[in-house]
């Protein structure tokens, strides 16, 4: 088997699996030896996006994770979980009345059962074992909130576009009696679930191409490729490419310098 190429697959996370069943599915396909991993825990029941990181694309991670993400979601109205979806203790509340759909910054406490690491151990693993768990409130996003289909009954379904780290099932709780019955994420920054191939690797120059590039050449793309600050201006993390590709993502210093901070050569 030739070499791995680094990069991106966009996988379409069935319902009833977890992230790493996915991640784990991959790397046997790749073969031994290939470093995989992905960027956003989707909950078992979940489906949809899943940014699988093959080889140094793994060393991104970080910026990944923190693209906007966009979510369909069915809530069961009248009801309350406690998990807040439908692997928990179901139970009969009150229908709420007129729905107030949040925008802008709010604040949300993370669920119990979420994959948030509490002194080195899961939430959900805390929660599961009968242990109180308690995690701090935090400020997210919420670009969007919209109710995209008709009531059916208890079922309402809506669209939410909102920052990384904004948990889905805490928005649809805090609308009164309800949980998330379907979840489905449709995106991840320019990433569409709609071109999700497990066959294809996204190269990971590509997968970058939301950060803005800086070129490169001569003696300065030999000392970037070694983690040396280069001159350069820059608003914020940028590639670093030369006539080969990508050598490293960077952010700015002090004096006109942007410094490596993950380096893809040797």
């Amino acid at each position: 088997m030739g070499a791995v190429e680094d990069g991106v697959i966009l996988c379409d996370k069935p319902a009833g699996v977890t992230s790493h069943d996915v991640v784990a599915r991959v790397r046997r396909s790749l073969g031994r030896g290939v470093k995989v991993g992905h960027a956003g825990t989707l909950d078992p029941f979940a489906t949809g996006l899943l940014l699988v990181l093959v080889g140094r694309a793994t060393r991104v991670q970080r910026f990944l994770m923190a693209l906007p993400k966009r979510y369909e979601t069915v809530a069961r109205l009248g009801w309350t979980s406690t998990t807040g979806d439908p692997e928990g203790e179901i139970s009969r509340g009150r229908m709420p009345g007129e729905l107030v759909l949040p925008t802008g910054t709010i604040s949300q406490r993370p669920p119990a059962y979420s994959a948030i690491k509490v002194s080195g151990r899961r939430a959900y693993a805390l929660a599961r074992a009968g242990e109180t768990v308690e995690l701090g409130e935090r400020e997210v996003e919420v670009y969007a909130f919209l109710e995209s289909a008709p009531r059916d009954g208890e079922r309402a379904t809506f669209t939410i576009e909102c920052s990384a780290g904004t948990y889905v099932r805490t928005l649809i709780a805090d609308l009164g009696d309800a949980y998330c019955l379907e979840l489905r994420r449709t995106r991840i920054g320019g990433f569409d679930v709609a071109d999700a191939d497990e066959q294809r690797i996204l190269p990971l120059d590509d997968a970058l191409s939301f950060l803005p590039a800086v070129e490169l050449a001569g003696e300065d793309a030999r000392r970037a490729s070694h983690g040396v600050a280069v001159p350069g201006t820059a608003e914020g993390t940028v590639r670093l490419r030369d006539a080969d590709g990508l050598i490293a993502l960077a952010e700015p210093r002090e004096g006109g310098l942007i410094k490596p901070v993950v380096g893809f050569r040797g």
